[in-house]
């Protein structure tokens, strides 16, 4: 204890000691409300359900609980038992106001109706005044969460009883259980007779009930000012237009009835010239006084004003917001132009008003119609004079443009000044704050504060302290304090103006940036240099400006610093030259200082010819005031860079060097050295040097001579002269190349300066023909040789070719062309001329064709282009190309052109979305016509962009402007060239893919996670990719095309999948954007948010055990992940995660020791450490090192005997019995013995097997049931079914195939008579007599009971209501036969009558929705969970037994042997992509294609899978492949009897790869492998065949004839040690029949109206009879409900999923299905050994089941009840929205069918009906038996 409380007071101390506990609060829930009370500066919380009272360090003093609470919106307050449908309700705070004239915080919340509460100021948790007694008059807020509320504390001054009372007006939207006032006066005190909360103003100013609803008003702001009170809030302008208008309402303080009330319309809007920008729906405002700068621009006039800051959306589109700027001067005066141009009467000439209307009143008495001059001044709160209330119109609204606009949205404002500048912090839906400096000519957002939306956007009340340094930031379930500036981040000039934050400045003298405030003397000139300005102290000069490095002792350098203020005592200035320093003096903007000797002047690098030295000016002791370089110069270094010309480099140099020819050396300037030897700076014409006046041209492969000459030799003893060089050059690479000569004294070997370049040439590179040649500029002599054919310079030729040979082709694009012409051709080839005068005719197979010159080049490959002209040939035509060039040289080309039209036929996809980028593909004939240029296609005059050319075109649609989605099918128009246009029908643009939803809404940076993203449209879409982008106009990032994409993984018509992108971590401090993009659809998802990784605390050598539990932490778990994502790994093992919290997350250890220390790595692991690795997503986080530890295990030892032994005595009593009943002879008896000792010795193994399974095996299975959707029947495939699919034909029966044999001559008569008979079965006396008439014949068996009551629940579904009338009155017949001549609880039993499967069919069309909804699903996992432990082991195919089954009878008893196997599956066509299938070894070849089909077509449902003699299965374990069947030659034979093939019998090993084939006769799978007649007639011996177990055969039968009982017993003792796999199976699968209870007995959740209907109908004629019990009641309702609807669901579930349900699984599901009939008996079931074993499996559990269902009758029972009129109501939907799609008319035929072979008797019974005879139901009856069997009547 000591420790604990230790432990918590240093974590404490240290809590406070780093400011943990100051920087934020926590609520519980989402905070709704933040309000400060000014004079104490605490805060206020309103949050859901809470209200906290925090200190302005944020911590806590106080809270107080406010919900959940028992309420209802729709009763009154307080509540009390009456209000049934009352419930606990979260109360939303809604309201909350500080009162500090009396100490009291004002507190309005959702429940109740909106009642307010008072609480105490100093401490929340007091209450100071709360009643919900009062009524409707105190009612203040809204129970409605989207409804807002406004309020701002007032007075009221009571003339008659001369009182000052303390108020406060609220302004309220309007919500479906609230009052309809808008605007109201609440008093805060008890005054006569009025309470507290009362409306003080009954005026029917601003609340008139007929227009709240139409106005939707939405308040979002009110303050009062200068003797006024403002409402801001949008609404709409009530006519048909929908749009939101923002408007602020004016009243004066002191009217207290509104008179004053005015409205005037406020826009926010940017005019450019492509478009209106407005941003018309205000949400949040700040009132403050602006900067001075803001001030001068925007309200010259009156400086001192107020600005109402005001952020506004768009709200045709959520992402787009902006902040305007509105003077409260400006509002007042435009308001009292208008209220002064009511007074003054202006009308129109409709003789309305000019400038107002009157919003809220519904009579149409004129306005505005008294004039009244000079009336604004003295009456400007309107008395009675002003007809209330007013709105100024549209044209007269106050319009300005937005200071600051945003992509996202807004949510939050708040304005602070700083040093006359005017700063707004705007919260965003992203949780972020922005900083914006509001600089009138341009404003800038320069920071944000991030945030983390984990519960939404930033809180609309952002606000400071009282100094204006802390900004308070509420974000969901927390609020933080944030200083407003952090200029203390940076730490140099440069980085403290960058971020060009108002508040921050470079303070010059303390060398730190700082608030103005913060800086010492930062008035003075350039001492506090303001970020904005973007200015630092810099050095602009030095004199000198260098200096040599060997001529600085003794000297100073003089440095001008413009900027600079000026620095005297006791501040000290001195310079630093990298380690030197030295004392420095200012004079003016000079600063001046000495220069460091040589020696501490670093060397000079070796590339460079000077040091640049970093000077820093300092001043006081190390700060820093300017820097740069100063330059150290070396001449001796200059020539080291221009060998070749060391003297002119010398001299030319920046630094005024001087050249000494005789030294060959570079100096500094020296005046005192003269002579001719000295060349000074610039007079490098003196230099000694050699030159060649023009660069020469020499052709390579000739010896040409060099001349070049030299000057300034005279210290050579050389006078000036020309040289002479012969040389060959060879150079084969480019056409020119430079080469440069240098020459060197061969004495000295010193360089003279040498530029000496030549020019090589190559007349053959890249002149490869004639023409090219010729082509050559004219300097180079280039000639084409004859004798070598080729170019070559000419003195090297011997015959020059005067004139090139005839053009040569090589090729043509494109070689074919439409008949009509007009397309490109370009002619490639040699020879075609050398400019483009020189091509003189076109011809393209004979059709003459148009030069295009501008296309003419003359290259390696010559091309030109010519447009065929417009031909009109009609048939197609071949020929080659052939051109003339000049000098009548033609040529003809080998390459043919096609002259052909193209056919498209069809387009695939035949549509996509309206707003494009679909890519479809045009296929059909000879596409490939022309070139992709040449073609344009079209789409309903919608341009496609052409994106591949070929024999298949391809081309992406665009934005589909029509009217009309989906819209008609359009013509795809492809048009070649100008003349040729082909068309192929039908693109149809459809509607948009939309995005409804999308979870999980969060993701990690490190991406991975699935995110599921629902909708509809997306089978449309063929690019689907999820993009991340940083918002693209942070401030903080320059780069704007950066983003993050991943493409999607799986896709269907409504769901998207996608694993989230991974997200750089730079990025995570910035506004990431995230969107869908469909095609050309990008969708936002504004609220998915990403996090930073989370972080783990490492583990060292922790010790686990099997299966012990083990805790990892860190932070920020729970931000983006679940423990059902995340995955963890000790060694190679996984673990499952069961617990995940932000902080801590718990995993179970593996059962067995891992074989090896990590997932990548294979070794032993023997006490070895083992990584432990949690996955989140893409993120792997190696989180430490475990050690694995066996814990103490029972041994097997112990375990065995203990089992072995109650069973051993079980046997050996058994046997004990049967000993004394059979009396038997000793020598038998000692037999048994003897086989009892050899039983023991089998049993142990088997029993410790079946043990290891229950201990291993027990998983859970719903991950895979959640894999893919549920395939629910629709409508009438399910009514068919459940009231078909039992008859005599099944599945052929004509109602569900819906053929009837009528001769199309007659279907026009017999329709109209069926019509006929429709409206005779729609009279209740017909119909009662019709049934009772079938009813008394005796050959009208149950079955056709049941079949008639079919029919006639689809004949009558339009009228449902109808039918259940008919039933009704049956059942009161029935329930009076049976109450008083039979026993009552037989009733409904059996389905005896028809009325009792009418009541059936009734359940079932009734709780279809609700199987849908609700029950449907865990009843899918149930089946799903029975088939998949069932396919887990062996399954006889023949006997259809199973190891795993919950029914003994179809118990395998045999011990099969059998390995799992995980088959490669390629399915034949259908790409190379394999699915991994888990299949038996003894599997037969049948069961394993059902399990590959299974697995394969997953997502398809049965009915639209391939069967299994549908398919071929192939296994190719080498290079020939093999047909695997049940039944070969192969088949193993045992006796007669032949084994049916299975995966072993093939010697099929683990990972061989399948593939699975269709096969277009189904009959030839069985032997498609067979090559001849004579083996076919071999498999079709007269065999007897088994698949796992062989049943006994003839002979077996006769010996088993001859078996003793002691045998039969030994059989039987045997077959119970397999009984053990029964309770495997039932434990496996406890969870999903649980489930399925559960939802089925719950009256809690959502009960079918029809089940409680029925059931007060039950209890209702139940209270009529005497001796109708509770227990008869009972049984009545299990009858009608469960024994007659859910037991058939249960034990058919293809009646509502589209499955195929197998005898083994069907076995099982009997059995549940029967512990569903014992839960709903009340008589008790007492067991014994002879009980059946499914009776035994759920003993334990039918008490549990029973008492469910007395408490689901009981729930049931408490229910509000369902009247007629809402059953009715609901019948009637369910006729609406099924009817049409039922055989109907076939119903009535059959049914027809019935009154036809019973007529004679229906006829009868009607005669003796007066009722009927009344009604002429005879004649209408006879009417139509003659229509519809055509026959002649004696009518």
């Amino acid at each position: 204890m000591a420790l604990s409380e230790t432990l918590a007071v240093l974590s404490l101390l240290l809590c406070f000691g780093s400011s943990c506990c100051d920087d934020s609060f926590m609520s519980d829930t989402v905070i709704n409300n933040v309000i400060q009370d000014p004079q104490t500066g605490r805060i206020y919380l309103g949050a859901i359900n809470n209200i906290y009272q925090l200190n302005y360090d944020l911590q806590k003093e106080s809270s107080a609980v406010t919900g959940p609470r028992h309420d209802n919106p729709q009763c009154t307050p307080p509540i009390t038992a009456q209000c049934t449908n009352a419930k606990d309700m979260d109360n939303v705070n809604k309201l909350l106001l500080v009162n500090s004239a009396n100490g009291t915080l004002i507190v309005c919340g959702s429940l109740f109706r909106g009642i307010c509460s008072l609480v105490n100021l100093s401490s929340v948790e007091k209450p100071v005044y709360y009643s919900d007694t009062k009524g409707e008059k105190t009612y203040v807020a809204s129970t409605e969460e989207s409804v807002t509320v406004v309020g701002v504390i007032s007075y009221f001054i009571d003339t008659h009883a001369n009182a000052n009372l303390s108020v406060f007006l609220v302004g309220k939207g309007y919500g479906s259980s609230d009052s309809s006032k808008l605007i109201s006066t609440r008093l805060l005190q008890e005054h006569g007779e009025m309470d507290v909360f009362e409306n003080m103003v009954e005026a029917s100013t601003v609340q008139a009930s007929p227009f709240v609803q139409r106005y939707l008003h939405d308040f979002r702001h009110a303050f009062k000012d200068n003797g006024y009170i403002y409402f801001l809030f949008s609404r709409t302008p009530g006519t048909s237009d929908s749009r939101k208008i923002t408007f602020i309402a004016r009243l004066c303080e002191n009217d207290h009835h509104y008179y004053s009330y005015t409205e005037l319309q406020l826009n926010c809007s940017v005019s450019t010239e492509q478009q209106e920008n407005t941003y018309n729906k205000v949400q949040v405002a700040y009132l403050a006084k602006p900067g001075e700068v803001l001030a001068r621009k925007i309200i010259p006039s009156n400086p001192n004003d107020k600005i109402l800051f005001a952020v506004f959306s768009a709200d045709e589109d959520g992402g787009r917001s902006a902040l305007c700027m509105y003077p409260l001067s400006s509002i007042n005066t435009r308001l009292e132009e208008v209220i002064e141009s009511c007074y003054i009467g202006e009308v129109l000439e409709d003789e309305k008003p000019k400038t107002v209307y009157s919003p809220y009143i519904s009579k149409t008495e004129a306005i505005c119609k008294t004039k009244r001059d000079n009336m604004v001044k003295g009456y400007k709160c309107g008395a009675e004079f002003l007809p209330s209330p007013l709105a100024s119109k549209p044209e007269y609204a106050l319009a300005v443009k937005p200071i600051f606009t945003r992509n996202d949205m807004l949510t939050a404002v708040a304005v602070a000044v700083e040093n006359e500048h005017t700063v707004a912090f705007l919260g965003t839906s992203g949780a972020d704050v922005l900083k914006v400096h509001l600089d009138p000519s341009h404003p800038n957002l320069y920071n944000r504060i991030p945030g983390e939306r984990t519960d939404g956007g930033v809180n609309k009340n952002l606000f400071f302290n009282s100094t204006l340094d802390i900004l308070y930031i509420t974000t969901g379930r927390k609020i933080t304090k944030v200083p407003v500036q952090a200029c203390e981040q940076r730490h140099d000039c440069h980085s403290c103006v960058t971020q060009r934050d108002p508040y921050c400045g470079w303070c010059v003298l303390e060398g730190r940036c700082t608030r103005k405030k913060d800086c010492r003397k930062a008035e003075g000139e350039n001492v506090w240099l303001w970020s904005p300005k973007q200015t630092c102290v810099t050095i602009q000069s030095f004199v000198p400006p260098n200096i040599s490095c060997k001529k600085t002792e003794q000297t100073q350098v003089m440095i001008d610093i413009p900027s600079l203020t000026s620095i005297s005592s006791p501040d000290r200035l001195h310079c630093e030259f990298d380690d030197y320093k030295s004392h420095a003096t200012m004079e003016g903007t000079w600063v001046i200082c000495a220069l460091p000797t040589s020696e501490n002047i670093p060397p000079t690098p070796e590339t460079q010819d000077f040091v640049a030295v970093p000077v820093k000016i300092m001043v006081n002791d190390g700060v820093e005031v300017a820097s740069s370089a100063f330059e150290f110069y070396n001449c001796a270094a200059v020539v080291k860079r221009s060998e070749n010309t060391p003297c002119i480099a010398c001299v030319t140099s920046n630094w005024g060097c001087q050249w000494n020819i005789q030294d060959h050396t570079c100096s500094d300037r020296d005046d005192t050295v003269k002579g001719d030897h000295i060349i000074q700076h610039m007079q490098d014409d003196r230099c000694p040097q050699f030159e060649i006046p023009e660069p020469l041209l020499i052709p390579v492969g000739i010896k040409t001579p060099i001349q070049f000459q030299g000057k300034n030799l005279d210290e050579y003893w050389v006078k000036c002269m020309h040289y002479f060089l012969l040389y060959i050059f060879e150079y084969d690479k480019e056409p020119e190349v430079n080469v440069t000569f240098y020459i060197k004294d061969k004495i000295t070997d010193r360089k003279i300066d040498s530029t000496l370049r030549v020019v090589l040439y190559n007349c053959s590179v890249r002149r490869e023909d004639c023409s090219l040649c010729k082509n050559a500029d004219q300097k180079y002599n280039c000639v084409w040789c004859d004798t070598t054919k080729s170019c070559i310079y000419r003195d090297l030729c011997d015959q020059e070719l005067k004139q090139c040979p005839p053009p040569k082709i090589t090729d043509i694009v494109p070689r074919y062309g439409p008949m009509k012409g007009q397309i490109s051709v370009t002619i490639k080839g040699s020879n075609l001329g050398i400019k483009q005068e020189d091509i003189k005719r076109i011809t393209i197979a004979g059709v003459p064709c148009t030069h295009q010159p501008e296309r003419y080049s003359v290259s390696t490959r010559y091309s030109m282009t010519a447009i065929l002209d417009e031909c009109g040939i009609t048939r197609s035509l071949v020929g080659p190309v052939e051109v003339e060039v000049e000098g009548g040289r033609t040529g003809q080309s080998q390459v043919l052109f096609t002259y052909r039209d193209p056919f498209p036929k069809a387009v695939s996809p035949s549509k996509g979305p309206a707003a494009g980028g679909t890519v479809i593909t045009i296929t059909g004939q000879d596409l490939d016509t022309a070139s992709i240029d040449d073609i344009s296609i079209t789409v309903d005059r919608e341009p496609c962009k052409v994106l591949t050319f070929g024999q298949e075109i391809t081309c992406m649609t665009g934005l589909y402007k029509g009217p009309k989605i989906p819209s008609d099918k359009f013509p795809v128009i492809v048009k070649y060239g100008k003349d040729t246009s082909k068309e192929v029908s039908g693109f149809e643009y459809s509607t948009n893919p939309k995005v409804t939803d999308y979870t999980p809404r969060a993701s990690f940076v490190c991406g991975g996670r699935k995110i599921i993203v629902m909708g509809s449209g997306f089978d449309q879409v063929q690019r689907a990719t999820m993009r991340v982008l940083p918002s693209s106009d942070e401030f903080s990032h320059k780069s704007s095309n950066v983003e993050f994409v991943q493409e999607f993984s799986n896709k269907s018509e409504t769901i998207l999948e996608f694993l989230s992108p991974a997200v750089n971590k730079t990025y995570i401090n910035q506004s990431l954007r995230t969107i869908i993009q469909l095609d050309n659809l990008v969708e936002n998802l504004t609220d998915f948010v990403y996090h930073q990784d989370p972080s783990f605390d490492m583990l060292t050598d922790k010790a686990i055990t099997e299966n012990s539990i083990i805790s990892v932490h860190g932070k920020g778990f729970s931000k983006a992940m679940t423990a059902k994502e995340a995955q963890a790994f000790v060694g190679d093992v996984s673990c499952a995660v069961t617990i995940l919290e932000d902080d801590k997350l718990f995993l179970v250890a593996p059962s067995n020791p891992p074989k090896s220390t990590s997932r990548r790595h294979r070794r032993d692991t023997s006490s070895e450490a083992m990584e432990l690795m949690i996955i989140f997503g893409n993120g792997e986080w190696n989180v430490g090192s475990v050690r694995f530890e066996r814990k103490y295990e029972v041994p097997l030892y112990i375990i065995i005997p203990a089992v072995l032994i109650p069973m051993v005595l079980f046997i050996a009593v058994s046997i004990y019995c049967y000993r004394r009943k059979s009396q038997q002879a000793e020598r038998e008896y000692e037999k048994i013995k003897n086989q009892l000792a050899n039983l023991e010795e089998s049993v142990r193994d088997r029993c410790k097997k079946e043990f290891t399974n229950l201990m291993i095996e027990m998983e859970d299975h719903t991950s895979d049931l959640n894999e893919a959707r549920i395939p629910f029947l629709d409508y009438k495939n399910y009514t068919n079914r459940v009231f078909f699919l039992p008859s005599k034909d099944g599945a052929k029966d004509v109602m569900i195939t819906g053929k009837l044999d009528i001769p199309e001559s007659r279907r026009a008569i017999v329709d109209q008579a069926l019509n006929q008979f429709s409206n005779l079965l729609n009279s209740k006396t017909f119909l009662i007599n019709f049934i009772r008439t079938l009813e008394g014949r005796q050959e009208f068996n149950a079955r056709n009971k049941v079949y008639f009551a079919s029919l006639l629940m689809v004949a009558l579904h339009g009228k449902l209501e109808y039918y259940t009338d008919i039933m009704r009155t049956l059942l009161l017949e029935l329930m009076e036969e049976y109450v008083h001549s039979k026993n009552p609880k037989l009733m409904l039993r059996r389905s005896e009558t028809v009325v009792e499967r009418m009541l059936c069919n009734w359940m079932s069309i009734c709780l279809y929705q609700f199987l849908k909804d609700s029950a449907g699903e865990p009843l899918y996992k149930l089946f799903k969970a029975i088939k998949h432990q069932v396919e887990k082991g062996p399954v006889d195919a023949k006997m259809k037994k199973a190891k795993y089954t919950l029914n003994d009878t179809g118990l395998l008893g045999d011990d099969v042997e059998y390995t799992i196997l995980t088959l490669q599956v390629l399915v034949h066509g259908e790409g190379p992509d394999v699915t991994p299938v888990k299949v038996l070894n003894c599997d037969s070849i049948s069961q394993v294609k059902e399990k590959i089909i299974e697995q394969v077509y997953r997502n398809l449902p049965y009915s639209q899978r391939p069967t299994v003699d549908s398919v071929a299965l192939e296994w190719r374990p080498g290079s020939t492949g093999q047909i695997l069947s049940d039944l070969d030659l192969t088949s193993q034979k045992e006796g007669r009897w032949k084994r049916i093939n299975t995966l072993a019998h093939y010697n099929v090993r683990n990972g061989a790869t399948l593939v699975l084939s269709r096969v277009l006769h189904t009959q030839q799978s069985f032997y498609q492998n067979q090559d001849n007649h004579e083996e076919r007639n071999a498999l079709l011996e007269d065999d007897k065949v088994f698949h796992l177990v062989r049943p006994a055969d003839e002979l077996d039968e006769v010996k088993s004839k001859r078996r003793s009982m002691k045998d039969k017993a030994t059989t039987k003792a045997i077959t119970e040690i397999y009984l053990t796999r029964l309770l495997y199976m039932k434990g496996t699968l406890q969870q999903f029949v649980d489930d399925f209870f559960r939802n089925v007995l719950c009256s809690g959740t959502v009960v079918p109206p029809a089940v409680k209907y029925f059931f007060d109908f039950l209890d209702e004629q139940a209270q009529k009879h005497d001796n109708v019990d509770e227990e008869t009641i009972h049984i009545w309702k299990t009858n009608s409900l469960p024994l007659r609807f859910w037991v058939n669901i249960l034990k058919n579930p293809h009646f509502i999923f589209d499955v195929h349900v197998t005898e083994v699984v069907d076995a099982s599901l009997s059995v549940i299905a029967q512990t569903f009939m014992d839960a709903c008996t009340k008589t008790e079931h007492k067991l014994t050994r002879e009980s059946p074993s499914n009776k035994l499996l759920y003993a334990k559990e039918i008490s549990t089941y029973k008492k469910m269902v007395d408490d689901y009758y009981k729930g049931i029972r408490q229910m509000v009840p369902v009247s007629d009129q809402d059953m009715n109501t609901h019948l009637a939907e369910v006729s609406r929205s099924h009817t049409d799609k039922l055989n109907t008319q076939v119903a009535l035929h059959q049914l027809y069918q019935y009154a036809s072979k019973y007529y004679d008797g229906i006829i009868s019974s009607l005669e003796d009906d007066p009722a009927a005879q009344s009604k002429q139901l005879t004649l209408r009856l006879q009417q139509i038996a003659a229509a519809l069997e055509n026959k002649v009547t004696d009518l």
